[in-house]
C-alpha cells in the first residue's frame, strides 16, 4: 500500500459528510455478513432485540456502542464475526399502538376481528415499526443485516411452538388458576418487567372486625379488598391473638363470618400483628390461603369493578374506595387512618395503570429445575458475569425464582398451541402435527419474554440442525443492562440450556449500568434531563456521540453524560482529524518497515515506546470490559502523547530532513486510528483509507504489541524534555510573555538532540552578541536566560503582580489566624485542619514565587 500524501482532507471533520457514505460501502461491500464456512475461530453477540415500537434511545445507544466495540476488534483480531440484529414483536406495546390508530376511526379491535386485526397489525409493522433499524445505522452498528430477524418470522415461531410442546411434554408448562399481575386497561395479566413501581400517597386504614372479646385489628391500604377476605391470619406465637386461633370473626359490611388462622408468615411487629387475607387479590394472602384450604373470592371483574353483590357493586375499585371507608366510619368500625401514607404501587409500563393482582385462570412455566439449571451454569463457570459481583442478583433471583405466567389476553403474539375438543380434550399440538377436527385453539398469545428468551438459539435456525447454530452457539458475550438481569438473561438461560442439552446461550454475560445526566440523576422527561442520542449524533457526530458514552462505561456502574462532554469528545475527533491530516501533508507513510531503535531519534523513540505500552493496556481492559478504561487510554495518547508532543516535535525533525520520523509519524497513526476504530469508526475509516489508502480499517488487523521498541531510557529522556519545556512556558507566563511571542535566549546544558525542538516549542531565539539576560530559570541543570526587555510592558507587569501578591499575603494571614486560634483546632474535623494547612503551604509559595518574579523584573 502507498501513502497518500494529500493537502484534501478539510481543515475540520464533518461527520454528515463522511457517517452514511461510509455505512452504505460497509454494507455493500459485506464488510458485517458472517462466514459460517470460513474456518476461523467464531465470535458472535446476538443484539437484545428492540421493540418494533422502539426509537433509539440514549441506553439503547450505550448498549448497541459497546457490542458494536467488541464486535470491530472481534474482526480485527480475525474471528468470523457475527452481530446479530432484530426485534422484538412487543405484544403490548404493539397492540396499544394499533388500538389507537383504530380509536381515531371509532373503532375497536373487536369491530374486526381477531384476523383481520392481527393483518392490521403486520401493515403497522411493515409501514411504521422499526424506525430503530434506520436510527442504529446512524450509529454505526455493525450488524450483519442479512440474517436480520423478528420473534413473529416463520422460523422464530417454529421455535417457539417446538420448545412449549417440548416444555408441555415434559410436565414444566401447566395450567392453573394463579394470582397474577392484571392490567384493567390492557386486559392481560403482564409480566414482572411490564410492571413498574413507584412509591405512591395513599391511605393506611385501621379496621376492626367483630366486636369486644372476639374483635381484632387489621390495617390495609386498598380497603375495597375486604369484601373478599376469606380468613384474619395471626402469627401462631403472638401472645396477644393466641386465644383467637380458630375462632372466627364477622367481616363488617358482609356478614359473612371468617376463621382467624395461625400462619408464619405473618409478621408480628407489623401494624397489629393481625393481616387480613384475600386470596383472590394478593400473591401472599393467596398462598396463605392455599396452605390453610381457604376459598378465593373474586369481588372484582376484569376491568376493576366491584362485582359483590351490594351497595358497592358496579364501582370502579378507585370509586369503591372511599365509599366502603365511609360505610365502614359509619360503622365505627374505622379505629385508625394515616394520610398520607406513602407506599409502593405496581403500574403498567405501558398504560401506567394500577396493576390489580387477580387471581385468574393461565398458563405456567414450572421454572424450578430450568431455574436450577441456569444457576448451575454460571457457579461452574460454563457461563461468566462481568462484573462478577453482580452474580449474586443473579443467583437471589434463580434460586427463588416462581413459576412464570406466559399466558396473555391479546391478540397479537405468537397463539398458544393448545387445542380443546368438544369433550372438553386438551392437545398441546406441535410444529409439524395436524389438529384434531373440531378442536378449538385457546385464544391466549404467550408473553412477548418467551419468544425472545430464545432469542439466541432460535434466530441461528433452531430447532434445525443449521450452519449457523453449529457454527455460532454458544454465542460469546451477551450484552445488556443490570436492569433486566433477572427478567431476560435468566429466561435465556433457561431455555438455551434445556433446548441445546446443557450448553448455555453466551459464554460471558456482561453488565452495564444506566445512562444518567451529568449530576447523576436518572434521566427522565419530566426531569427534563433526556438525551437523544439522534439529536447527538446531528450535533456532534455519531463517533462523539459513541465516545462519550464509552468514557463513563465502567463494568456494572451508570453512565454520566452531558452536552459539553459530548462537545469535548467532538474535538477529540478534530484533533485527531487534524493530526492525521498534518501527517498526509507532510509525506508520513506506512509504507516501508520501521527502522531500527539505533536509527531513531529519541523523540522517535519514546512515541514507539509509548504506543507499546498503549497496546498492552488496551489488550488488558479489553479482557475485563473496562471499556472507560479503554477510552481514556486512547484519548489521553492521542491528545497528550500524539497530538501536544510527537506531532510538534515531528514538525521540527521532518524540517530538519529525518526522514524516518515520517516513517514513524506514519506507523503511530495508523496504529492509533486501528486502536481507536471499534470506538470511533467513521472517523477512523475516513483517516486510514486516507493515510494508507487501503480499502477499509475494519480489514485491518488489531495492533501487536511490539517489545523490541519498549524503550525506558527514551521514555525517561522525553519525560525529562517535557516536563523542561512545561516549566519554562510557567515561567514565560509568569514574566508576562505572549505564548507565541519570541524572545532572545542562552540554553546552557541541553542536549544537542533537543535544542532545536526546545527553542521551536518554547518560542526562544538564539541569543546575539549583545544579548542581555533580564531573566534567569535554571530546570534539570539547564539554565535558560531570556532578555524581556522591550517585549513587555514592565510597569503593567509589575503592578499586576504586586496585585497577585497582595492577594497571597492576605490568603495567609486569614488562614494563619485560623490555624492559630485555639477554638478552630479544637473543634475542626482533621480533614478542614489538612486543607487550611495546604492552603498555608499554597500561599507562602505563591508569596515567594511572585516576589522572585518582582525582583527579577528589568527596572522602567
Amino acid at each position: 500500500m502507498c501513502a497518500v500524501t494529500t493537502p484534501f482532507l478539510p481543515t475540520q471533520y464533518a461527520p454528515a459528510d463522511v457517517e452514511a457514505r461510509s455505512y452504505e460501502r460497509w454494507v455493500s461491500e459485506g464488510r458485517f455478513t458472517a462466514d459460517p464456512g470460513s474456518g476461523r475461530e467464531s465470535y458472535s453477540i446476538v443484539l437484545p432485540p428492540p421493540n418494533v415500537t422502539g426509537v433509539l434511545h440514549v441506553g439503547h445507544a450505550l448498549d448497541h456502542t459497546i457490542q458494536d466495540v467488541l464486535s470491530r476488534r472481534a474482526r480485527m483480531l480475525g474471528f468470523e464475526t457475527l452481530w446479530l440484529p432484530g426485534m422484538d414483536h412487543a405484544g403490548i406495546a404493539t397492540q396499544n399502538v394499533v388500538e389507537r390508530e383504530l380509536a381515531k376511526s371509532g373503532l375497536s379491535r373487536h369491530d374486526l376481528g381477531r384476523e383481520a386485526f392481527v393483518e392490521r397489525v403486520w401493515q403497522w409493522k411493515e409501514e411504521s415499526g422499526g424506525r430503530i433499524l434506520s436510527q442504529m445505522k446512524k450509529l454505526g452498528d455493525g450488524v450483519d443485516w442479512s440474517r436480520e430477524r423478528f420473534t413473529m418470522d416463520p422460523g422464530l415461531s417454529r421455535a417457539v411452538q417446538t420448545i412449549f410442546k417440548r416444555l408441555y411434554d415434559d410436565g414444566l408448562i401447566y395450567r392453573a388458576e394463579r394470582i397474577i399481575n392484571w392490567c384493567p386497561r390492557c386486559l392481560t395479566a403482564l409480566s414482572d418487567i411490564e410492571v413498574e413501581h413507584s412509591d405512591d400517597e395513599g391511605e393506611l386504614v385501621s379496621i376492626r372486625y367483630g366486636d369486644s372479646a372476639d374483635g381484632i385489628v387489621v390495617a390495609t391500604t386498598r380497603v375495597e379488598t375486604m369484601l373478599g377476605d376469606t380468613a384474619v391470619a395471626v402469627h401462631p406465637e403472638d401472645e396477644r391473638y393466641r386465644h383467637l386461633i380458630g375462632t372466627s370473626v364477622e367481616l363488617p359490611l358482609t356478614g359473612r363470618r371468617i376463621p382467624i388462622v395461625a400462619d408464619e408468615h405473618v409478621d408480628p411487629a407489623f401494624g397489629t400483628g393481625a393481616v387480613k387475607v384475600t386470596p383472590a387479590h394478593d400473591p401472599n394472602d393467596f398462598e396463605i390461603g392455599r396452605r390453610h384450604s381457604l376459598p378465593s373470592m373474586t369481588i372484582m371483574d376484569e376491568r376493576g369493578a366491584i362485582t359483590v353483590p351490594g351497595p358497592f357493586e358496579g364501582l370502579d375499585r378507585f370509586e369503591a374506595r372511599p365509599t366502603v371507608v365511609a360505610a365502614l366510619r359509619a360503622e365505627g368500625r374505622i379505629v385508625a387512618e394515616k394520610r398520607p401514607y406513602v407506599h409502593a404501587v405496581g403500574h403498567c409500563s405501558r398504560c401506567k395503570t394500577v396493576v390489580e393482582p387477580r387471581l385468574s385462570l393461565q398458563w405456567f412455566v414450572s421454572v424450578g429445575p430450568l431455574a436450577k439449571e441456569a444457576g448451575d451454569a454460571v457457579r461452574d463457570g460454563r457461563t461468566r458475569i462481568h462484573p462478577p459481583e453482580l452474580a449474586k442478583r443473579y443467583f437471589d433471583w434463580v434460586d427463588d425464582m416462581h413459576d412464570w405466567c406466559i399466558s396473555r389476553q391479546l391478540w397479537w403474539g405468537h397463539r398458544i398451541p393448545v387445542w380443546y375438543g368438544p369433550a372438553g380434550e386438551v392437545v398441546c399440538v406441535g410444529p409439524d402435527e395436524a389438529v384434531p377436527e373440531g378442536y378449538t385453539q385457546d385464544p391466549d398469545v404467550l408473553d412477548t419474554w418467551f419468544s425472545s428468551g430464545l432469542w439466541p438459539f432460535s434466530t441461528l435456525g433452531w430447532p434445525e440442525s443449521t450452519p449457523d447454530l453449529m457454527r455460532f452457539y454458544p454465542t460469546t458475550v451477551l450484552v445488556t443492562g443490570y436492569d433486566i438481569l433477572f427478567f431476560w438473561v435468566a429466561r435465556m438461560m433457561m431455555f438455551g440450556l434445556y433446548a441445546m442439552d446443557g450448553q448455555p446461550p453466551f459464554r460471558t454475560v456482561v453488565l452495564h449500568g444506566m445512562v444518567r445526566d451529568q449530576y447523576g440523576k436518572k434521566m427522565s422527561k419530566s426531569f427534563g434531563n433526556v438525551v437523544d442520542p439522534i439529536d447527538w449524533i446531528e450535533r456532534f457526530g455519531a463517533d462523539a456521540t459513541r465516545f462519550t458514552l464509552l468514557r463513563g462505561a465502567n463494568p456494572g456502574s451508570d453512565v454520566a453524560i452531558s452536552d459539553d462532554w459530548a462537545a469535548g469528545s467532538r474535538n477529540f475527533c478534530n484533533k485527531i482529524w487534524n493530526a492525521t491530516r498534518f501527517a498526509l501533508m507532510n509525506g508520513a507513510t506506512v509504507a516501508e518497515p520501521l527502522p531500527a531503535p539505533a536509527e531513531l531519534t529519541a523523540a522517535d523513540r519514546w512515541i514507539l515506546s509509548r504506543l507499546q505500552t498503549v497496546t498492552t493496556s488496551l489488550d488488558a481492559a479489553y479482557e475485563e470490559f473496562e471499556f472507560a478504561k479503554i477510552s481514556d487510554a486512547l484519548y489521553h495518547f492521542a491528545w497528550d502523547e500524539v497530538c501536544d508532543w510527537y506531532v510538534e516535535l515531528a514538525k521540527i525533525q521532518i524540517a530538519g530532513g529525518r526522514d524516518n520520523t515520517r516513517i514513524v509519524l506514519g506507523h503511530v497513526l495508523d496504529a492509533l486510528l486501528r486502536m481507536l476504530h471499534p470506538l470511533t469508526p467513521f472517523l477512523t475509516e475516513e483517516l486510514w483509507r486516507a493515510l494508507t489508502g487501503g480499502e477499509s480499517i475494519m480489514v485491518a488487523t488489531w495492533p501487536e504489541a511490539r517489545t523490541e521498541y519498549a524503550d525506558a531510557a527514551a521514555e525517561a529522556e522525553i519525560a525529562g524534555v517535557q516536563s523542561l519545556i512545561t516549566e519554562v512556558r510557567r515561567f514565560r507566563s509568569d514574566q508576562g510573555l505572549k505564548p507565541g511571542q519570541r524572545v532572545d535566549a542562552r540554553l546552557t546544558g541541553v542536549p544537542a538532540e533537543h535544542e532545536a525542538a526546545v527553542r521551536s516549542l518554547l518560542r526562544l531565539n538564539p541569543a546575539s552578541e549583545s544579548f542581555t539576560p533580564t531573566a534567569t530559570l535554571v530546570v534539570q541543570e539547564v539554565t535558560i536566560e531570556i532578555d524581556t526587555a522591550g517585549t513587555i510592558d514592565v510597569a503593567a507587569e509589575r503592578k499586576r503582580m504586586e496585585k497577585d501578591l497582595g492577594a497571597a499575603r492576605k490568603e495567609a494571614a486569614q488562614v494563619a489566624a485560623k490555624l492559630g486560634n485555639e477554638e478552630f483546632m479544637a473543634k475542626a474535623p482533621e480533614g478542614v485542619v489538612v486543607k487550611a494547612r495546604a492552603r498555608a503551604a499554597q500561599a507562602e509559595a505563591d508569596i515567594q514565587r511572585l516576589e522572585a518574579q518582582l525582583a527579577a523584573l528589568p527596572s522602567a
